[in-house]
């Protein structure tokens, strides 16, 4: 059977009262029973005491001095707080007793050397009793015995025992109740965090949860599931602008290719016609290629399957390598890349990444550089490892540099038909310094330039 969180919280605070107050009630009940024999144990060691000072012992007859203190109240009747007085000799024969006695007689214990108490039926009636030895030229000849009447403390105390017993279930029940209902208060920021959630789909992501006035863990807790919701959101949207933007960039080239087969098939061209239109068609699917291939990318390093392989990178070298090789590709634009780095600099970074990034940060500055300039990379080691990779291209515009990094964005001041690209470098380059963890800076200023500082 399923129980509510409301009332679970009602139920454990029950079970950890119940056990309290049971505490409670057993200590009053031990405590109040307690008092109440208290008492009757000290009239009952003042009645021994004081008639301990009449008694007269003669050869092997004990009595009292005093027969005139037999004949009050308190000796005399049985109804109205009686108190019962026996006198024994050593062996339990009685020798003198209280008139109200009559023929009753008190419980004796032989062999007793001090006092002692108890509790037995006297003509039905429930009474206590203590038994002192008399002690005559050193050695005990009888006994006194005095007893009082415990029926008023017994159901003293049994109206205490069945009043606590009552009590206590009413108790809980209460208990329960208020504690329900202070669960159910306490708990319902936690019932509006459902229901919006579960109001909360794709298509209205943008719904968040009320905060509570209480700046408690539910305010901290309604918060963090704000934040989750505006990233949920913000990733849904960056997805569905992903997929359309990538729909585009791929329908563009595609668009050319079934233009430029069309245009060919309307009627013979000449053979450098054909070359040219072929040669178009070879460049568009290139660059669907590369988009692809960037996708791709970007895809592993959004959801890597292994950790980066950390190994030691002789920067000179790395970089001479990697423009070498990518020379070929800039052969369109006159850019000089220079290069400033010691001979002796190493970095312990993943060799595959360092080089997406660096391939693509030469590759926008190659691109976006006038002819006959130069980029420069500049490797500096204290107090730790940068890498700067700066261009005098046409610069990007201040509002336009948080968001250079999202997929297919490509900046306002970037509008230049003659400039090919994907909007996807920058996005690599991103995704693959959050896995190094390597922390990426951009400096840039409209038609002066740009740079890119990686700071491992």
């Amino acid at each position: 059977m399923s129980v509510s969180f409301k009332n679970r919280i009602a139920l454990f605070f029950l079970t950890a009262t119940a056990v309290l107050v049971a505490l409670v009630f057993v200590s009053i009940f031990y405590r109040m029973r307690n008092q109440v024999y208290a008492e009757l144990e000290y009239i009952l060691n003042y009645e021994a005491v004081r008639h301990e000072k009449e008694i007269m012992v003669d050869g092997n007859r004990i009595r009292f001095i005093n027969k005139a203190e037999m004949q009050e109240r308190e000796h005399r009747e049985v109804e109205v707080n009686p108190i019962f007085i026996q006198l024994t000799d050593a062996n339990g024969n009685v020798h003198d007793r209280s008139p109200n006695l009559k023929e009753g007689t008190l419980l004796f214990q032989p062999g007793v050397t001090g006092a002692i108490d108890q509790e037995h039926l006297l003509n039905g009636k429930r009474i206590r009793q203590r038994q002192i030895p008399i002690i005559d030229q050193g050695k005990i000849v009888g006994y006194i015995v005095t007893a009082v009447s415990g029926e008023h403390a017994h159901q003293l105390v049994s109206a205490l025992q069945r009043w606590l017993l009552v009590l206590y279930p009413i108790v809980l029940l209460i208990l329960f109740g208020v504690t329900r209902w202070l669960a159910g208060k306490s708990i319902q920021p936690v019932t509006t965090i459902l229901q919006t959630t579960n109001r909360i789909t794709e298509n209205n992501l943008s719904e968040r949860i009320p905060l509570p006035d209480q700046r408690d863990e539910l305010f901290q807790l309604t918060s963090s599931i704000n934040q989750l919701l505006a990233r949920i959101e913000s990733a849904m949207e960056r997805e569905k602008q992903f997929t359309a933007d990538a729909s585009h960039e791929l329908r563009t080239p595609l668009s050319v290719l079934r233009g430029t087969l069309e245009v060919l098939l309307r009627k013979p061209r000449t053979s450098e016609e054909y070359v040219e239109k072929i040669e178009l068609s070879i460049k568009e699917i290139d660059r669907m290629h590369l988009i692809v291939e960037q996708l791709l990318m970007l895809a592993r390093l959004e959801h890597p399957g292994k950790t980066p392989v950390i190994e030691p990178v002789v920067l000179k070298q790395f970089l001479s390598d990697l423009i070498r090789r990518q020379r070929e590709s800039w052969s369109g634009n006159d850019v000089q890349v220079d290069v400033t780095c010691a001979e002796t600099v190493t970095l312990k970074t993943d060799a595959g990444l360092l080089e997406v990034i660096l391939d693509n940060l030469l590759s926008n500055a190659v691109k976006y550089s006038p002819h006959h300039n130069a980029v420069q990379v500049v490797v500096n080691e204290s107090p730790q490892v940068t890498i700067s990779v700066r261009d005098s291209g046409i610069g990007i515009r201040e509002d336009d540099l948080q968001r250079i990094f999202q997929p297919f964005y490509r900046a306002a001041a970037l509008e230049h038909k003659t400039i090919k690209g994907t909007g996807l470098g920058l996005s690599l380059v991103q995704k693959a310094c959050d896995q190094l963890g390597v922390e990426l800076q951009v400096v840039s200023e409209v038609n002066k330039g740009s740079t890119f500082t990686l700071w491992f």
